[in-house]
């Protein structure tokens, strides 16, 4: 096996996938969570995001509100 040069770069794809899908439930995961696998793993938060867009897991209860969260009924 040849080492490509986006070795590292498939390999850090690779344990950030598998963590969102261990930390998934139902094919979602909440903003916090994702925040603190961000934090975990040392990555942006961009790529959590990018990666839950690649293996179709949204993101819920966002923290600032814009997403993922249930509309309240007056």
């Amino acid at each position: 096996m040849t080492d490509s040069p986006n070795a590292k770069g498939n390999d850090r794809e690779k344990t950030l996938g598998d963590a969102l899908l261990a930390e998934a439930r139902d094919g979602s995961i909440a903003c916090a969570q994702a925040l603190a696998l961000c934090e975990r793993l040392g990555c942006r938060p961009q790529a959590v995001g990018e990666a839950c867009d690649r293996l179709g897991i949204k993101i819920v209860a966002c923290q600032l509100g814009c997403f993922g969260r249930r509309s309240r009924k007056s």
